[in-house]
């Protein structure tokens, strides 16, 4: 250390890989990622913020009000009333700040000891009612969503501490706010304490959050953005651009993008990403912890919530999702590579590869409904099941891999009757080559049945299952996709998208001597378990090698040490025939 400079500042689990500053070059070269962005609506105009800004603050005293109501009719003293407090916490992009525009805005609701969850779902939504604000209300048993017109959908939790009062400054992170509180507060709380927990432990908040609207760009421009399908969230992208930061504190956007990439092709999954050390509060809550949970040992893809109680955030990842994403993390280190060198620009990572040209076999899953309410509700029930039927597909020894497009897709009008309300995803397939291909069947109806059987008994067992509700999947060949599909989609030439294979840049598969496969559309058996073998190593040596031609830089080795102590449903797309 020189003489009169502060010692180092250590982020995360491990020393950094490097403490370069950032050079000219890299500065323009994060301007120009930074305007290769805005095409996309990554960034809130200044009006939209300062309407959200405001709305939120009318929401807080909307908050405060309330909660002082309901202390009158519980017979505090007037003095306790006065103080009683309440505030609005906010969560998720909004909170990271790298929410886009028009986005919901995920927000909690705290309150005193005294006011009851039954209040919040009841008083509380009956005063919303009231408010001329407020476009569209809803409730279901965990958050209150709210519509507002000049502010987009807010999507509202609730949880009370064990405080006689909320003063405006409550700071969440201390563990001991969690003591002597119900579950559903904690998982409420949780929330709020992950996100500042990230905030807290990345280098320099600016250079994450351009970095983070980057990567959640190119994850959702690539098809690999769905927590609920088995890929990532954005809580779990945020932890692993923050896990970037903390190993390049001192990089600009550019640079970190870029490191981003080398460093997740290269890890060694499933070892862990920790943010920070996991901590036990002694509060004897359940966490991540495969030394004690026989479950959490099966986990593919681990990525670690730094607040207590620590969490896998990723615990839907299958070896399918996971293999998809590793090849995702190599095709992003090459164009990196090509931009640094000036051999491309930052528009190339962002092009969608064609789903549609990737594979010769398709699974085509259709879900029906006779209205427009119904259908809302039905769609929302079997895209968060697909990740059941690709795991049923995984464990079918003739299936090396099962990738489904996070994108819905309208019915076609021709092939749907009137009055019918459809949406379709499409699961790519890749056969394993056996011999004497001709003399094997493969059949599918019971990884299908077993998987239309779980969605429809949990329909039955929330009272959703309606008459019209309906499930089919059909097997088809790539050159049949244009029976479902708009021709541009289906037809396209040029080839952009990332080959899964098990080299960079290989070629798919041949499969000229596929085997028969037998599928059949299924209405309605028993589930199959969805079964993931990994190993965790609590202690790895990783080398994180710079991929050539860069060369700028030595060959980088760090250990990490891993110490381990230890899900919003979205609508598909619909239309009406």
């Amino acid at each position: 250390m020189h003489g009169g400079q502060q010692p180092q500042k250590h982020y995360g689990i491990t020393s950094s890989i490097s403490m370069a500053f950032p050079r000219e070059v890299d500065h323009q070269y994060t301007h120009k990622l930074s305007e290769a962005m805005k095409p996309f609506g990554v960034f809130e105009d200044e009006d939209e913020l300062n309407h959200r800004l405001a709305v939120l603050g009318k929401l807080n005293t909307f908050v405060k009000e309330w909660i002082a109501e309901i202390s009158e009719t519980k017979n505090l003293p007037p003095s306790a009333i006065t103080n009683v407090g309440g505030k609005i916490f906010t969560f998720g992009s909004y909170r990271l700040g790298v929410h886009t525009k028009g986005a919901d805005i995920d927000a909690l609701c705290v309150s005193p000891r005294h006011v009851e969850r039954t209040d919040f779902f009841d008083s509380f939504f009956a005063k919303l009612k009231l408010h001329e604000e407020i476009k569209d209300l809803r409730v279901s048993v965990i958050k209150v969503y709210l519509l507002c017109l000049v502010a987009g959908q807010i999507d509202l939790l609730f949880a009370r501490l064990a405080l006689q009062s909320i003063p405006d400054n409550l700071d969440l992170r201390g563990d001991s706010h969690l003591r002597n509180l119900d579950i559903r507060c904690i998982r409420s709380l949780n929330g709020c304490r992950v996100t500042d927990e990230i905030l807290y432990l990345v280098p320099n908040k600016e250079n994450f959050r351009l970095t983070l609207r980057a990567i959640k760009l190119w994850a959702k421009r690539r098809g690999i953005y769905s927590n609920m399908l088995g890929f990532l969230g954005g809580v779990s992208w945020a932890m692993l651009v923050a896990r970037t930061c903390q190993l390049y504190p001192n990089a600009v956007a550019a640079t970190l993008v870029h490191k981003f990439f080398l460093v997740f092709s290269k890890w060694e999954w499933p070892n862990p990403v920790l943010l920070k050390q996991p901590e036990d509060s002694n509060l004897n809550l359940p966490v991540w912890d495969p030394r004690v949970n026989p479950s959490d040992r099966y986990h593919l893809m681990p990525i670690i919530t730094p607040a207590y109680p620590q969490q896998n955030s990723t615990y839907n990842v299958s070896s399918s999702t996971r293999t998809i994403m590793s090849e995702e993390f190599k095709y992003g280190l090459s164009v990196t590579d090509d931009i640094l060198q000036g051999k491309t620009d930052w528009s190339k990572l962002f092009q969608p590869p064609n789903f549609f040209l990737k594979y010769k076999h398709y699974i085509v899953l259709t879900a029906s409904a006779s209205t427009e309410e119904n259908q809302l509700e039905w769609i929302g029930l079997v895209e968060s099941k697909i990740r059941v039927l690709v795991g049923n597909l995984e464990r079918n020894e003739y299936i090396t891999l099962a990738h489904v497009n996070p994108t819905s897709f309208p019915g076609n009008k021709e092939s749907c009757s009137e009055n019918e309300f459809v949406s379709m995803w499409f699961i790519g397939i890749i056969f394993k080559k056996v011999e004497n291909a001709e003399s094997v069947n493969i059949d599918l109806t019971y990884d299908i049945q077993s998987f239309t059987d779980t969605v429809y008994r949990q329909a039955n067992n929330i009272n959703m299952l309606k008459d019209g509700m309906k499930i089919e999947a059909t097997h088809v060949k790539k050159k049949q996709l244009h029976q479902y599909l708009p021709v541009e989609l289906v037809q396209r030439k040029k080839r952009v998208g990332w080959m899964l294979s098990s080299g960079r840049g290989s070629r798919l598969h041949s499969f000229s001597a596929i085997p028969c496969l037998l599928l059949n559309p299924i209405s309605r058996a028993l589930p199959s378990a969805l079964v993931l073998n990994a190993d965790i190593y609590l202690f790895k040596e990783i080398h994180l090698n710079k991929s050539p031609p860069s060369g700028a830089e030595p060959e980088l080795q760090r250990r990490e040490f891993q110490a381990v102590l230890s899900r919003r449903q979205s609508a598909g797309q619909f239309q009406r025939h």
